[in-house]
C-alpha cells in the first residue's frame, strides 16, 4: 500500500483540518485543534478537540476524527493533518491510538498561523508502539 501523499492531498488535508478547528469545543485552555482523515476512497473525516472541566476527559481532535471514521466502517486510512497554533504534533496517546491501524500513516503538523507544515510517519513520531503482538494469547 503506497503511504505517500500527493501535494493536493496534502492541500486537501491541511484545507479540512483548519477549517473544523473552528469547531473546537475549548473554553478552558482556548487550544482549538482540527484534525482531517484521509480514508483509501478519497473521503475526509475530520474532527476537533472537545473540553471538558475535568482534563483527564478532554478528547483530542485526531482521536474524534478517528473514532468518527471507525464509527463509518473505515479502518484503512492514507493520512492524517493536525491543524493548530504553532502545529503541535499529536500527544502520546493519540499517537498510540493511530497506531493501531498502521504505523505508516503519513502526520502533516500544520501551524494554521503562518501556513507552515511538516510531515512525519506515525512510526517515526511513536518508534516502539505498543501493538497486539505483545499481548498474551489466550488459552
Amino acid at each position: 500500500m503506497n503511504r505517500a501523499l500527493e501535494p493536493r492531498q496534502i492541500d486537501r488535508l491541511i484545507q479540512a483540518a483548519t477549517l473544523v478547528r473552528d469547531q473546537a469545543y475549548a473554553p478552558h485552555s482556548h487550544f482549538y485543534v482540527g484534525a482531517a482523515l484521509l480514508m483509501e476512497d478519497g473521503e475526509i473525516v475530520v474532527g476537533c478537540n472537545v473540553e471538558n472541566a475535568s482534563y483527564s476527559m478532554c478528547l483530542c481532535a485526531e482521536r474524534v476524527a478517528a473514532a468518527a471514521a471507525i464509527s463509518k466502517g473505515y479502518r484503512l486510512w492514507k493520512g492524517i493533518a493536525v491543524a493548530s497554533v504553532g502545529g503541535v504534533s499529536p500527544c502520546g496517546a493519540c499517537r498510540q491510538f493511530l497506531s493501531e491501524f498502521g504505523l505508516e500513516l503519513p502526520v502533516v503538523i500544520t501551524d494554521v498561523i503562518d501556513g507552515s507544515y511538516k510531515i512525519r510517519s506515525l512510526k517515526q513520531l511513536l518508534p516502539e508502539a505498543f501493538d497486539g503482538s505483545l499481548l498474551p494469547t489466550h488459552a
